[in-house]
């Protein structure tokens, strides 16, 4: 210690005028002293005010540079010595050093700018308005083939020195993607594969950089799939396949890139994970399945990498996460239905699917999770049967397949998404189906949790799809029996309020089952429409300039219709309709003006 405290003094009063050969003896003495206690060095090299000396011994042509330059690596590994080397002018004389050709001066520079930038604003910042980067990243550019050991060596600080200036900070970042970073890493990972140290400080600033939009494009235009691929292909380490993972999450999400992935293989490497990791029961084994199986429902997102892998139904890839459906494992179960949920994007696929028999595989996967399921399962069983029904051609199938009565099962679930996901099944499969649509209106228990959901105000998803589904139900069966259990359960003033919704289309659902409603039984339903404000509400949408022509045109075949009621017809009579809808007899849709005359004629012969 006492060697150590002459040095401090040598180097404060005579680092001015001392020779080289004396200096480099303090400085060494520093060094063993940091090697010792580095937090307990660092502190008293900053109270002696060492970092002050250190800019004018940080020359190109000095031969302690490297030295200085080392010192200051080490002393900013300690997060209160960041901002102190900042303060002492420390950042621009480093930068300078990056002009010069010695590989040790740009090694130890690159560590002290890159220790300086972690987790520093302040040493970000005084990097950024040296022009620090800018040089780091043409080093790396101009070095990027040489795969000489020392120039891997320097490569790999040059890039943690760029990974810690950006490291969660998006301008930065952002203005790393500017200068064109992105292709030069995708590059060395192609050139230096077999250099362990270097390709995870790629892959730490691809996972960095791959968060930004902007960075995208960028990716996409690089052979960065078929690169990590290769890599991933070499990789036996569960740490090292979880870098790779982290990196081509990010850039899965872009669809000229999932394809790319998809061309390069790594469907085949995901599946090779699935089947070594499925029956372990290690944590990192549970971690790489579950990743992995992510990975491919992420990559099915893409249309088209998805029409890819279905491959018309025959695709190798689609016939084994078919497989994972009825899997014990439920990672497997839930990636599995998701990936026929993605598959499922359009009538072809549907057709092909339900003709194959997959519809069975989900409803038996959905029986095993009726108690106390997996609500994540649920949730995508019933997607992928809501898809399924889509096509036309495909509803009567799924009906006598018996899906309905398997989704009403969910009734009794309190999960908001299941919720969800099974009102939109339903209203699926009835669309155009008089017959199932009445058998389900008839279901009073269906019914009354539906006038119940039209309530969930938190769910505004459920609220609406519940509304929908009760339209639904009326529209498409046309049945005074539904129509009653509706009145019976409460459900009218639900629907005279979603024909206020903001949406047209739910508007005009609700209006035409509104009218259905008074065409099959309004002296049932009379006390309800009165109650619930209907004759205000279709003055309002006649009223106002903004609703569709097809608004206009249902609100004024409703008007006629419950003019049939002595006390709605009261409530017309003097709320002014004539007014309005005379207005509407110059309509330039023609369906409206006409209606408007019809309508006008009702209200002159019934005043």
């Amino acid at each position: 210690m006492d060697n150590f405290c002459e040095a401090l003094k040598k180097l404060k009063l005579t680092s001015a005028d001392s020779t080289e050969d004396s200096l480099e003896g303090c400085l060494d003495c520093l060094l063993k002293a940091l090697a010792r206690n580095n937090a307990e060095a660092s502190e008293k090299i900053q109270e002696n005010g060492i970092l002050q000396v250190f800019p004018g011994l940080l020359g190109p042509h000095s031969s302690c540079t490297p030295k200085v330059a080392n010192i200051i690596a080490e002393v900013a590994k300690n997060e209160f010595m960041r901002s102190p080397c900042v303060e002492a002018g420390l950042i621009p004389p480093l930068v300078q050093l990056l002009n010069c050709k010695d590989q040790e001066v740009l090694l130890q520079t690159g560590r002290a700018l890159g220790n300086i930038c972690y987790d520093s604003h302040e040493g970000r910042s005084a990097v950024d308005r040296a022009g620090g980067a800018q040089i780091v990243a043409d080093h790396i550019r101009l070095l990027s083939q040489n795969t000489d050991p020392a120039n891997q060596k320097l490569l790999t600080v040059f890039c943690g020195m760029l990974m810690n200036y950006s490291n969660d900070n998006d301008s930065l970042q952002a203005q790393l993607v500017n200068m064109g970073v992105i292709p030069t890493l995708v590059k060395l990972l192609g050139v230096h594969f077999q250099n362990t140290p270097l390709t995870e400080m790629c892959l730490i600033a691809f996972g960095n950089l791959a968060e930004l939009e902007s960075s995208k494009e960028q990716f996409a235009s690089t052979n960065i799939a078929e690169e990590l691929v290769k890599l991933f292909r070499k990789q036996t380490e569960h740490e090292k396949k979880e870098m790779i993972f982290e990196v081509l999450a990010p850039l899965a999400e872009n669809d000229t890139i999932k394809l790319q992935l998809v061309d390069a293989g790594l469907v085949e490497c995901l599946l090779d994970v699935v089947g070594q990791t499925v029956d372990g029961d290690k944590e990192e084994d549970i971690a790489e399945l579950k990743t992995a199986s992510d990975l491919m429902v992420l990559l099915l997102l893409g249309d088209e990498s998805m029409q890819k892998l279905f491959d018309e139904g025959k695709g190798s890839v689609f016939q084994r996460v078919l497989s994972w459906v009825p899997s014990h494992n439920h990672q497997l179960q839930l990636a599995g239905a998701l990936a026929i949920a993605n598959f499922a994007r359009n009538d072809e696929n549907c057709i092909h699917m339900v003709d194959t028999g997959i519809v069975q595989k989900l409803l038996d996967l959905l029986d095993r999770h009726v108690e106390d399921g997996n609500v994540t399962v649920q949730h995508a069983a019933l997607s992928a049967l809501r898809n399924l029904a889509i096509p036309v051609v495909n509803k009567a199938k799924l009906l006598s397949a018996g899906v309905s009565e398997e989704v009403l099962k969910f009734l009794k679930s309190e999960m908001p998404p299941v919720q969800f996901k099974l009102l939109g099944t339903l209203r699926m499969l009835i669309d155009a189906q008089a017959e199932a649509a009445e058998q389900l209106g008839k279901n009073v228990q269906l019914v009354e949790r539906l006038v119940e959901w039209c309530e969930a105000k938190d769910h505004a998803g459920v609220m609406g799809e519940s509304n929908r589904l009760l339209s639904a139900l009326i529209r498409h069966s046309k049945s005074k029996d539904v129509v009653r259990t509706v009145i019976q359960s409460g459900g009218v003033k639900h629907l005279a309020t979603m024909a206020t919704s903001e949406h047209m289309i739910m508007q005009n659902e609700a209006l035409v089952a509104l009218g259905l409603i008074a065409a099959l039984d309004l002296g049932m339903a009379e006390k309800d429409l009165e109650s619930a404000t209907l004759v205000q509400v279709l003055h309002k949408l006649l009223s106002d300039e903004r609703s569709a022509p097809e608004i206009k045109y249902n609100s004024m075949i409703l008007i006629c219709t419950v003019m049939g009621s002595e006390p709605l017809h009261k409530e017309v009579q003097g709320l002014m309709f004539l007014d309005v809808v005379s207005k509407l007899r110059s309509h330039e849709n023609k369906m409206v003006a006409h209606q408007a005359s019809l309508t006008e004629q009702r209200l002159t012969a019934q005043s």
